[in-house]
């Protein structure tokens, strides 16, 4: 139950960072952040699980692979929605 806990907690705050680098921390709500943090952390550390071996968000102490490969899932996760959404990435 901890595991998830703080996987929701890590999933927001990474969220929040990916809307801030991707100019949509305006758009999004503390919900949103959280949704896309985790949807995000799934595609990034599904990926570099498959490459390197390695990304788990849900443990304690922090993996850092696991933070960054999420981080990198959720931008790019924005990403494909400002081109849906807006017609180019970066949503400016």
């Amino acid at each position: 139950m901890m595991g998830f806990i703080w996987f929701v907690i890590m999933g927001g705050l990474i969220g929040w960072v990916a809307s801030m680098i991707m100019n949509r921390d305006a758009a999004m709500g503390k919900f949103w952040n959280v949704v896309v943090g985790i949807v995000g952390s799934f595609i990034g550390n599904t990926l570099f699980s498959f490459i390197l071996g390695t990304g788990d968000i849900g443990s304690w102490p922090p993996d850092l692979m696991g933070i960054a490969s999420a981080l990198l899932g959720a931008v790019v996760l924005l990403g494909v929605l400002n081109l849906i959404q807006r017609g180019n990435v970066r949503g400016e």
